[in-house]
């Protein structure tokens, strides 16, 4: 995705976490899901946990600054995600992507926005907002995002092979997007490329993605290679990520 930081993707039907591109809290340097600075007369007022406080705000602050420029939109759009409304996530991301002049900022628009929708399960809407990310700046600064982005969406979409193109066309165009290897990674270990698989999920690792989700595609791939002993052993490291994780939670609440 892209150089904010972005919210986890959900979990996909048969519970694979597949990557959505640049965001994932280590080792990426992702989205920065703090809403923008909003001003209140008395802050005694407003209920922290009340996400609806921020929400409207940030309505106001769409339909009324007319001088907003394109990145302010976008961190807009970045805080929408964080408090999980994605029409409006999709709808200032569009703007973003419409208003700037910029080929990299209207790039990161779209691939944001094809995240948008791809939150809400609107997989041919994420697939052409990923697509017009990749047109409207080739060799831009997040067309890797672009391609791992689409990768995802189409691989929701059913268009295995397309997908499996795009994933590999990530790599390629950026071999030090560690979402990107792990995504192909997981659809080398569909197709039953399993050697292949643990190249890639390997790559992920060594580029610092810690998600318990590699560790456990890394299992599959290990496992299918009869590989079993240090298949045990990547599957306790995947515990230990997630009750890790789990932890955290705990803590946060």
């Amino acid at each position: 995705m892209t150089d904010r930081e972005e919210p986890e993707p959900p979990e996909a039907p048969d519970d694979h976490e597949f990557s959505e591109g640049q965001g994932f809290d280590e080792p990426y340097d992702g989205f920065d899901l703090d809403p923008p600075e909003l001003s209140v007369d008395d802050p005694s007022s407003v209920d922290p946990v009340d996400s609806r406080v921020v929400s409207d705000s940030l309505d106001e602050r769409v339909v009324q600054n007319d001088d907003v420029d394109a990145d302010e939109l976008i961190d807009v759009g970045l805080s929408y995600l964080g408090i999980n409304r994605h029409e409006q996530a999709a709808d200032a991301f569009e703007r973003a992507a419409r208003f700037t002049d910029d080929e990299d900022i209207e790039q990161e628009a779209w691939v944001n926005k094809g995240i948008a929708h791809g939150q809400m399960e609107e997989w041919d809407e994420a697939v052409g907002a990923h697509r017009e990310a990749i047109f409207v700046a080739e060799d831009g600064d997040f067309e890797a995002e672009a391609h791992t982005n689409l990768a995802y969406a189409l691989w929701e979409f059913s268009e295995d092979e397309q997908a499996y193109e795009h994933a590999e066309e990530a790599v390629r165009k950026n071999d030090r997007l560690p979402q990107a290897w792990y995504n192909l990674g997981f659809i080398e270990n569909e197709r039953s490329r399993h050697e292949q698989a643990l190249d890639a999920l390997n790559n992920a690792v060594r580029l610092g993605f810690q998600q318990a989700d590699v560790y456990e595609e890394k299992q599959r791939a290990l496992e299918a290679l009869g590989r079993d002993e240090e298949a045990q052993k990547v599957a306790e490291q995947a515990e230990d990520i997630r009750e890790a994780q789990e932890r955290d939670l705990v803590e946060r609440e």
